[in-house]
């Protein structure tokens, strides 16, 4: 790499900001191309004012109301998309009364609330607040709570769903994040629901129409599988943060699944940096390759102000986005961050349903002080 430079910059990145900017990372292809480090004299968030579409979106999806909430034979709705994802909320308080396979996508479910099983072609699954649970493509599967309140993310993606490999890892090895040992697998029953006298219907879904088939018998039959294509689970507690002391890292140090034009990173609490110099919050960047999601589950979210959990936060491309300043003001004392949020990155630009748009925060992009004339 040839480094150019002029002016005012720092040695390291993220490390020993010269007195009174901000730093900006200008990259390219997720934080692993090219890369300039901009030291502005204003933060690239104080705007005035915005037209057009393109701003900072976020959305408390604790107001969408699917339909599968209010009826056991309703569904998930549908709340932002492109050409490779689509996301989803469940809100489902009863046993699906029929099973589901979808033609277009491998599924992840993110269990925000609730406890159940999932039921699928490979055996059973029983889900907690924190899971992952990953459905490929044409597994057949049905949701069975045991609790009344239940609120899924769903993430379908229109390719296959999997773990970051070793070369994608790099130099951390194989077992970081997450070993594979630590994933669940289904478990066969030994005595399947039969529901005596009821026909089972499958619905299927194949570019986003439904059809249905009926069996006389529960479909979920299998005595036994062998492979490695199956249903699993990973808790956000078997995920190991990658740290380090001594500067902030980027994003991609924390993916947990990866998919043809997007990726799936983890959040979780861990120890921030202890070096004094260095830039304890996430650095501004303008997202010049991927549109960014964030589904915020847990905890204390230090960087951003007035965010709960259930709520998602959208970040286009082109658009910068940073940490509040509020955060900026508190790094130096911060030890630690406590919050758990899942976040989806894009190639392709996220589209917002209508359904979206009503449980929108219109005045986000103001919270970083910007709006004032």
């Amino acid at each position: 790499m040839y480094l150019f430079h002029q002016g005012k910059h720092t040695r390291q990145a993220h490390v020993g900001l010269p007195e009174g900017t901000f730093e900006e990372e200008h990259g390219r292809q997720g934080f692993f191309g090219q890369v300039s480090h901009l030291y502005r004299r204003h933060a690239p968030t104080d705007w005035t004012n915005f037209e057009g579409a393109l701003r900072p979106h976020a959305f408390d999806f604790n107001n969408a109301e699917p339909s599968d909430g209010r009826n056991e034979r309703g569904a998930r709705i549908r709340l932002l998309y492109n050409d490779d994802v689509a996301v989803h909320i469940s809100r489902r308080r009863a046993a699906m009364p029929f099973y589901f396979r979808n033609g277009d996508a491998d599924e992840v479910h993110f269990v925000h609330e609730g406890t159940g099983v999932f039921e699928t072609d490979y055996g059973t699954i029983p889900y907690e607040k924190g899971d992952y649970v990953v459905l490929p493509r044409c597994t057949t599967y049905r949701v069975v709570p045991s609790t009344p309140e239940n609120f899924f993310l769903v993430i379908e993606a229109f390719s296959a769903v999997r773990p970051p490999n070793m070369q994608e890892k790099g130099l951390i090895g194989m077992h970081a994040l997450y070993d594979l040992s630590a994933i669940t697998t289904p478990l066969l029953p030994d005595v399947y629901d039969e529901r005596a006298g009821v026909e089972h219907e499958i619905r299927v879904q194949r570019d986003g129409i439904l059809s249905s088939v009926f069996y006389p018998f529960n479909p979920l039959d299998a005595v036994g599988w062998k492979g490695d294509l199956f249903s699993w689970k990973i808790n956000v507690r078997d995920i190991r943060p990658v740290m380090s002391h001594r500067v902030h890292l980027p994003p991609p140090a924390h993916s947990t699944f990866v998919m043809h034009n997007a990726v799936i990173c983890t959040f979780l609490p861990r120890p921030l940096e202890e070096d004094d110099d260095a830039l304890k919050v996430p650095f501004f960047h303008r997202n010049s390759d991927y549109d960014e999601v964030l589904f915020y589950h847990a905890g204390d979210f230090f960087s951003r102000d007035n965010i709960k959990p259930g709520m998602v936060t959208l970040h286009p491309t082109g658009i910068h986005h940073g940490p509040h300043p509020k955060a900026l003001l508190k790094q130096k004392d911060l030890k630690r961050t406590d919050e758990i949020a899942v976040m989806l990155d894009t190639v392709n630009t996220l589209h917002i349903s209508p359904e979206a748009e009503a449980v929108e925060w219109k005045d986000y992009w103001k919270s970083w002080g910007g709006g004032k004339k």
